[in-house]
């Protein structure tokens, strides 16, 4: 049995608070890609698929799951970046559809390896317009 002091104790608890306490989905980066948006993996150059609100995505290899994920709903959330305030704000949570994948999409992500790649509109609606690559939760609605 390991025995921590007084001041160790509170050391462990606070980093396993901060670190477990809003983590309810999954944890990855995203990016975000440009116009012009022609989804070809979910849809075969079908426009039809986007939201009114242009909040959609690409699915990165991650989610991509053969093709089911065209057409789910994710809930995506900014936890931080490499800069500070990348945020807009960290509470706001968006929902995104997916109509693409990012490995494939004829309008290219600004990074690779993205679990997922946010339209402009959702990408901004999250994070600050000088970031191209955050940390966000992101789960299946």
């Amino acid at each position: 049995m390991i025995r921590l002091s007084g001041k160790k104790l509170w050391t462990v608890v606070l980093f396993s608070t901060i670190l477990f306490h809003c983590s309810h989905g999954n944890i990855g980066f995203a990016t975000f890609y440009e116009r012009p948006y022609l989804p070809t993996a979910c849809a075969g150059f079908d426009q039809s698929i986007f939201p009114p609100d242009n909040l959609f995505a690409a699915a990165g290899e991650g989610i991509w799951d053969n093709g089911a994920s065209c057409g789910r709903l994710y809930q995506v959330r900014c936890i931080n970046a490499e800069r500070r305030r990348a945020c807009s704000d960290p509470r706001k949570i968006i929902l995104v559809r997916i109509v693409d994948r990012a490995q494939t999409s004829v309008s290219r992500p600004v990074r690779n390896g993205a679990a997922v790649v946010l339209s402009v509109d959702a990408f901004n609606a999250i994070a600050n317009p000088q970031q191209d690559l955050i940390n966000v939760e992101f789960i299946q609605r």
